[in-house]
Protein backbone atom coordinates (compact mmCIF):
# COMPACT_ATOMS: atom_id res chain seq x y z
CA UNK A 1 0.00 0.00 0.00
CA UNK A 2 0.92 3.70 -0.92
CA UNK A 3 -0.19 7.29 -0.22
CA UNK A 4 -4.16 7.39 1.10
CA UNK A 5 -4.41 3.69 1.43
CA UNK A 6 -1.52 3.45 3.76
CA UNK A 7 -2.91 6.27 5.79
CA UNK A 8 -6.42 5.33 5.74
CA UNK A 9 -4.91 1.78 6.69
CA UNK A 10 -3.27 3.44 9.50
CA UNK A 11 -6.24 5.71 10.47
CA UNK A 12 -8.11 2.29 11.14
CA UNK A 13 -5.16 0.40 12.72
CA UNK A 14 -4.66 -2.26 10.29
CA UNK A 15 -1.02 -0.93 9.34
CA UNK A 16 1.59 -2.37 11.49
CA UNK A 17 2.67 0.55 13.91
CA UNK A 18 6.27 1.53 14.14
CA UNK A 19 7.57 2.67 17.28
CA UNK A 20 10.11 5.90 16.81
CA UNK A 21 12.80 5.63 19.88
CA UNK A 22 14.75 8.60 20.15
CA UNK A 23 17.98 8.29 21.74
CA UNK A 24 19.64 11.29 23.60
CA UNK A 25 23.31 11.45 24.44
CA UNK A 26 24.43 11.18 28.00
CA UNK A 27 24.92 14.47 29.92
CA UNK A 28 28.51 14.86 30.46
CA UNK A 29 30.39 14.88 33.38
CA UNK A 30 31.70 17.67 35.07
CA UNK A 31 35.09 16.05 34.45
CA UNK A 32 34.43 15.99 30.60
CA UNK A 33 33.16 19.36 30.43
CA UNK A 34 36.44 20.95 32.28
CA UNK A 35 38.19 18.52 29.64
CA UNK A 36 36.20 19.84 26.42
CA UNK A 37 37.77 24.02 27.35
CA UNK A 38 41.04 22.63 28.57
CA UNK A 39 41.17 21.10 25.23
CA UNK A 40 39.99 23.88 23.43
CA UNK A 41 42.80 26.25 25.06
CA UNK A 42 45.09 23.64 24.18
CA UNK A 43 44.25 23.64 20.41
CA UNK A 44 44.87 27.68 20.02
CA UNK A 45 47.68 27.69 22.14
CA UNK A 46 50.27 30.08 19.65
CA UNK A 47 47.76 29.49 16.98
CA UNK A 48 45.53 32.66 17.39
CA UNK A 49 45.82 36.33 18.41
CA UNK A 50 46.14 37.43 21.49
CA UNK A 51 42.47 38.90 21.47
CA UNK A 52 41.18 35.39 21.07
CA UNK A 53 43.54 34.01 23.93
CA UNK A 54 42.21 36.33 26.27
CA UNK A 55 38.26 35.84 24.77
CA UNK A 56 38.77 31.81 25.17
CA UNK A 57 40.43 32.23 28.95
CA UNK A 58 37.25 34.34 29.63
CA UNK A 59 35.28 31.73 28.59
CA UNK A 60 36.49 28.76 30.09
CA UNK A 61 37.23 30.06 33.57
CA UNK A 62 33.65 30.94 33.69
CA UNK A 63 32.60 27.50 32.82
CA UNK A 64 35.15 26.12 35.09
CA UNK A 65 34.10 28.04 37.91
CA UNK A 66 30.43 27.02 36.77
CA UNK A 67 30.79 23.72 36.23
CA UNK A 68 30.63 22.27 40.43
CA UNK A 69 27.33 24.63 40.40
CA UNK A 70 25.65 23.34 37.67
CA UNK A 71 23.33 21.01 40.50
CA UNK A 72 21.95 23.99 41.63
CA UNK A 73 20.09 23.94 38.10
CA UNK A 74 17.24 21.51 37.80
CA UNK A 75 17.13 18.93 34.88
CA UNK A 76 16.50 20.15 31.72
CA UNK A 77 17.16 23.78 33.06
CA UNK A 78 17.70 25.82 29.82
CA UNK A 79 21.06 27.65 31.68
CA UNK A 80 22.92 24.58 32.69
CA UNK A 81 22.36 23.36 29.17
CA UNK A 82 23.83 26.37 28.03
CA UNK A 83 26.83 26.18 30.23
CA UNK A 84 27.37 22.77 29.05
CA UNK A 85 26.88 23.12 25.65
CA UNK A 86 29.35 26.15 25.41
CA UNK A 87 32.18 24.21 26.77
CA UNK A 88 31.28 21.06 24.72
CA UNK A 89 29.46 22.47 21.56
CA UNK A 90 29.16 26.40 21.00
CA UNK A 91 32.92 27.26 21.96
CA UNK A 92 34.93 24.25 20.15
CA UNK A 93 33.28 24.85 17.16
CA UNK A 94 33.86 28.18 16.49
CA UNK A 95 37.52 28.47 17.43
CA UNK A 96 38.13 24.95 15.63
CA UNK A 97 35.87 26.89 12.18
CA UNK A 98 38.75 29.97 12.81
CA UNK A 99 41.73 27.56 13.00
CA UNK A 100 40.95 25.95 10.00
CA UNK A 101 41.31 28.79 7.86
CA UNK A 102 44.50 30.26 6.51
CA UNK A 103 45.88 33.08 9.22
CA UNK A 104 46.08 35.51 6.41
CA UNK A 105 42.75 35.05 4.88
CA UNK A 106 41.02 34.58 8.71
CA UNK A 107 42.53 37.68 9.98
CA UNK A 108 42.34 40.28 7.22
CA UNK A 109 40.04 39.31 4.94
CA UNK A 110 36.78 40.93 4.88
CA UNK A 111 34.09 38.04 4.80
CA UNK A 112 30.90 39.11 6.23
CA UNK A 113 29.41 42.72 6.83
CA UNK A 114 32.85 44.28 6.63
CA UNK A 115 34.36 41.81 9.17
CA UNK A 116 37.15 39.51 8.74
CA UNK A 117 37.15 36.01 9.89
CA UNK A 118 38.82 37.02 13.31
CA UNK A 119 36.60 39.65 14.28
CA UNK A 120 33.16 37.23 13.18
CA UNK A 121 35.21 34.90 16.16
CA UNK A 122 35.99 37.82 18.73
CA UNK A 123 32.13 38.76 18.29
CA UNK A 124 30.85 35.54 18.67
CA UNK A 125 33.45 34.80 21.79
CA UNK A 126 32.01 38.22 23.06
CA UNK A 127 28.29 36.64 23.12
CA UNK A 128 29.19 33.54 24.44
CA UNK A 129 31.25 35.09 27.76
CA UNK A 130 28.59 37.61 28.26
CA UNK A 131 25.88 34.98 28.54
CA UNK A 132 27.89 32.62 30.73
CA UNK A 133 28.65 35.70 33.13
CA UNK A 134 24.82 36.21 33.02
CA UNK A 135 24.12 32.69 33.75
CA UNK A 136 26.46 33.17 36.38
CA UNK A 137 25.45 36.37 38.48
CA UNK A 138 22.08 34.84 38.23
CA UNK A 139 22.80 31.69 40.19
CA UNK A 140 25.16 33.66 42.63
CA UNK A 141 22.62 35.65 42.93
CA UNK A 142 20.16 32.52 43.86
CA UNK A 143 23.16 31.48 46.36
CA UNK A 144 22.94 35.03 48.13
CA UNK A 145 19.02 34.84 48.50
CA UNK A 146 19.75 31.60 50.43
CA UNK A 147 22.11 32.84 52.46
CA UNK A 148 19.99 36.28 53.48
CA UNK A 149 16.81 33.61 54.44
CA UNK A 150 18.85 31.44 56.18
CA UNK A 151 20.21 34.24 58.00
CA UNK A 152 16.61 35.59 58.68
CA UNK A 153 15.46 31.86 59.62
CA UNK A 154 18.51 31.57 62.52
CA UNK A 155 17.68 34.75 63.53
CA UNK A 156 13.57 34.37 64.09
CA UNK A 157 14.57 30.36 65.47
CA UNK A 158 17.05 32.26 67.82
CA UNK A 159 16.82 35.36 68.27
CA UNK A 160 18.24 38.57 67.40
CA UNK A 161 21.39 38.81 66.14
CA UNK A 162 23.88 40.68 63.71
CA UNK A 163 22.04 38.18 61.31
CA UNK A 164 18.60 40.10 61.50
CA UNK A 165 18.60 42.12 57.84
CA UNK A 166 17.23 45.70 58.01
CA UNK A 167 13.58 45.96 56.59
CA UNK A 168 13.36 42.10 56.43
CA UNK A 169 10.34 42.00 59.25
CA UNK A 170 12.34 40.17 61.43
CA UNK A 171 11.68 40.10 65.61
Amino acid sequence: MSGLGDLVARLFGRAPRHVVTIEEDPVPTAEQIATAVRDVETSIEGRVPAAVTARVHRITGTVEEMVPRLDRFGVGDRQAYTVVATATSYLPEAVEGYLRLPRDFADRRVVSRGKTSLMLLCDQLDLLAMTLEKISDAVSRADAQALVAHGQFLAEKFGQSSLDVPGAGAP
